[in-house]
C-alpha cells in the first residue's frame, strides 16, 4: 500500500476525532506513522522514498500517512509542528510518540518493530 495523503477530515475519520473525544482514542486497525512534511523541505524529500519502502515492507501491518504542513495548517498547529520532517508514531493502544528530523531507515524499522508492531501483538 502506498503512503496515504491525510487531510484534516481524514484525520478525524481514520485517526482521532478530537472534536468529539477528550481522551486519545486511535481509530485505526493497524499502527500508523504520520509524516508531517512540506514539498520544499530537503530532509522531507530524503525520507519520502524510505517511507514508501517501509509502507510496502509492512503492508497490512502498518499504515503510513503524509500531512502537507502547508495545506493542513490546523493539523500541524494541533500537534505543535515547528520543524519538519516530524513523525507521529501511533501504537494501537498507547498515546502517540513524536520524533523530529530525518530518520534513517534502520531507525524507522527499529521503532516499527519494537514500539508499534510488538505492542500491537500484545493483549490489552
Amino acid at each position: 500500500m502506498p503512503v496515504i495523503n491525510l487531510t484534516l477530515q481524514d484525520f478525524k475519520d481514520k485517526i482521532f476525532d478530537y472534536e468529539n473525544e477528550k481522551e486519545w482514542n486511535y481509530q485505526g486497525s493497524t499502527p500508523a506513522i504520520i509524516d508531517f512534511y512540506a514539498d520544499w523541505c530537503g530532509p522531507c524529500k530524503t525520507v519520502a522514498p524510505v517511507l514508501e519502502e517501509l509502507s510496502a515492507e509492512f503492508e497490512g501491518e502498518l499504515t503510513i500517512y503524509k500531512v502537507d504542513t502547508e495545506k493542513e495548517e490546523e493539523m500541524s498547529a494541533m500537534f505543535g509542528i515547528q520543524s519538519i520532517p516530524t513523525f507521529l508514531f501511533i501504537p494501537m493502544n498507547e498515546a502517540p510518540m513524536v520524533q523530529t528530523g530525518a530518520i534513517p531507515k534502520k531507525a524507522f524499522e527499529k521503532v516499527i518493530r519494537e514500539r508499534l508492531l510488538e505492542k500491537a501483538r500484545q493483549p490489552n
